[in-house]
């Protein structure tokens, strides 16, 4: 994947990011203009994932963003927002990061 590629990919993460906070105060505290944003918000994450679905692949995009997004909004709901997950929660999603990283990666370490 080139510098633009992942760049993109960053980006996509800050959007979906955001977009589940904002989710997340929707949830809390429900208004029109919430809702909004974020649907704003993952509509312009999935926008730019189609154009790395078209550069890169569908399998790389994907399990690339569903890595980095796993990660990424765990850390958020727990610095941010307090939330606490129990041993057999934490150890799920270190499986699930640790399964989705198997299948991204799988291709590229066969080659080497």
């Amino acid at each position: 994947m080139s510098f633009w590629g992942l760049a993109q990919l960053g980006i996509s993460t800050v959007m979906f990011l955001l977009a589940a906070m904002v989710a997340k105060h929707w949830g809390m505290a429900p208004s029109l203009a919430k809702l909004l944003l974020t649907l704003a918000l993952y509509t312009a994450g999935n926008l730019i994932m189609l154009r790395l679905v078209r550069e890169f692949g569908m399998s790389v995009s994907f399990s690339l963003s569903a890595v980095i997004q796993l990660v990424a909004v765990n850390a958020v709901a727990l610095v941010f927002f307090g939330e606490r997950l129990n041993t057999l929660q934490a150890t799920g999603v270190v499986l699930a990061i640790a399964a989705v990283a198997l299948i991204t990666l799988g291709p590229y370490m066969q080659k080497l």
